[in-house]
């Protein structure tokens, strides 16, 4: 068997050598006329500007703004530490700004209403997770996306329905 050989012009340089066309050491699998544009090496400046959102989660429902600043917390009047004492709630708050690497670069002042503690929580990690997709799509969505931020957990009590006691639950059968 005769391999062919097949030439290729790219930005000037010729390229010559059987099915499995190299180019030096690389292996060049498709070739066209215009080379691929290199990444910038200068990341593009962010979009830095308020924006406010809402997140749900449960019964829990939180009205956020952020905002550039130097990382200050108003929930409810208070800060995130006086508002969520337990550092899980207060890790899960925080994880767009850890995920995006903004830590410290946003204010957040949020209004939380019903629900218990976890369920705050997580509408307002929704709420921000939000708020910094308004800020900046391009940049944010994708990251957020991966990690599932974006997402409404749609999870919630279900309702009690006629003639038993809970959701589910039945009255204790007897039986004489």
């Amino acid at each position: 068997m005769a391999e062919s050989t097949t030439t290729v012009e790219a930005e000037g340089a010729t390229v010559e050598g059987a099915a499995g066309q190299t180019e030096g050491d690389a292996t060049v699998a498709y070739s066209s006329e215009s080379a691929p544009e290199a990444a910038s090496a200068a990341p593009r400046p962010a979009a830095i500007g308020p924006a406010a959102a809402t997140g749900r989660r449960k019964e829990a429902v939180a009205r956020v703004r952020v905002f550039p600043g130097s990382g200050q917390w108003r929930i409810n009047g208070k800060t995130l530490d006086q508002y969520f004492p337990n550092k899980v709630h207060q890790q899960h708050v925080n994880e767009p700004f850890v995920l995006l690497d903004l830590d410290g670069q946003y204010d957040v002042i949020a209004r939380i209403d019903g629900g218990g503690f976890t369920g705050q929580a997580g509408a307002l990690r929704l709420g921000i997770s939000r708020a910094l997709n308004e800020v900046d799509a391009e940049a944010n969505r994708p990251p957020l996306k991966r990690a599932g931020m974006l997402t409404r957990d749609p999870r919630a009590k279900e309702r009690r329905k006629a003639g038993l006691k809970k959701a589910r639950k039945a009255p204790q059968y007897s039986k004489r």
